[in-house]
C-alpha cells in the first residue's frame, strides 16, 4: 500500500475516502457524513479532506430501512 501525502505530511497509517469506500464497498459521501457525524473512529480532519485510520472497521449502518420509520409524539 502506498501511503498518501496530505499538505506534504505522509500519512502512513491512515487511508482516504477513495480507499474506504473501496474498501467498505459504499461511496464516497456515505463515508464524509459518517465522518461528519463522528461515527468512524479515529477519524481526523485536514481542511477539507478526512484521514482515516487503516485498521479502522466499517461502521455499523443504523439508518432506517424498513421504511416504517414512526415520528415518537413528544
Amino acid at each position: 500500500m502506498v501511503p498518501f501525502v496530505l499538505w506534504g505530511m505522509c500519512m502512513e497509517n491512515y487511508i482516504t475516502l477513495a480507499e474506504a469506500s473501496r474498501r467498505w464497498g459504499i461511496s464516497e459521501r456515505r463515508i464524509r457524513t459518517l465522518c461528519a457525524e463522528g461515527r468512524i473512529e479515529g477519524v481526523t480532519r485536514f481542511g477539507k479532506a478526512w484521514a482515516i485510520p487503516e485498521n479502522t472497521e466499517k461502521p455499523a449502518d443504523n439508518r432506517v430501512k424498513t421504511g416504517k420509520y414512526v415520528k415518537k409524539k413528544t
